[in-house]
């Protein structure tokens, strides 16, 4: 018999969501999930972020949750995985009071092409939204974690995260761009990525119709560079 006293409240359902962003196909996207089509589901057969109730008995924290989501989607961990915020009201889930925990994880290319759910597919990011109407209010999750991500790629390495383990810095000044939906100047933002103590170089070059060009990578156990002042927006 357990020891601990029987609660005498009603307690809310309780799940953690994941927002998880790739750079695919030159575009920002995001990974969903769509929902069983049993008619007894809330929101059957339509598509949603990945999540799902926590195993009070299996994680440790509301971390681990997080964590144990993006690896039953996608088989790997994320370099990067942030806590985004919280949800929850009586009227978000049909089935009950509920109280979402959202984390948002960055993914590079590599990692992201190896997604194995079944039920799990890329959307290409238009503006702040999707193009399937989302289950829920993952609409309404899915644009904060957006506005998050991109006002942290102002002043953050961020986009570094979505790289491939080797890389250029014309490909990673391209990854800025997709996430920040602008170009930025190229001599400034070269001269910003290796003063920030953030990359290394490799002794290999990527060849292509031009010279070759230097290949890069991060260096390990860095946590997210946090730059001085922000990109400049073009005139």
């Amino acid at each position: 018999m357990s020891d601990r006293p029987e609660l005498d409240f009603p307690r809310p359902l309780t799940t953690v969501d994941v927002v998880i962003f790739a750079i695919l196909s030159d575009a920002l996207q995001v990974l969903l999930v769509q929902r069983p089509k049993a008619e007894s589901e809330p929101f059957p057969g339509s598509w949603a972020l990945p999540g799902g109730f926590i195993d009070i008995a299996g994680d440790r924290d509301l971390e681990a949750c997080a964590v144990r989501k993006l690896k039953d989607k996608t088989g790997v961990v994320s370099p990067y995985l942030e806590q985004l915020g919280s949800w929850g009201s009586a009227t978000r889930d049909p089935r009950g009071w509920c109280a979402t925990h959202v984390y948002f994880a960055l993914l590079g290319e590599h990692a992201a092409g190896g997604t194995r759910a079944a039920d799990a597919q890329w959307f290409a990011i238009d503006g702040e939204k999707v193009k399937p109407k989302l289950a829920f209010d993952h609409a309404e999750i899915l644009q904060a974690a957006i506005q998050r991500l991109r006002a942290k790629v102002e002043y953050t390495s961020l986009p570094a995260y979505l790289m491939a383990p080797e890389f250029t810095l014309p490909e990673l000044q391209r990854s800025y761009e997709i996430v920040l939906d602008r170009p930025l100047e190229k001599s400034a933002f070269r001269t910003r990525m290796l003063a920030a103590d953030l990359i290394e170089p490799i002794a290999k070059m990527r060849k292509g119709p031009n010279r070759p060009a230097q290949l890069y990578r991060l260096k390990k156990a860095k946590a997210p560079v946090f730059f001085a002042r922000t990109f400049n927006p073009p005139d």
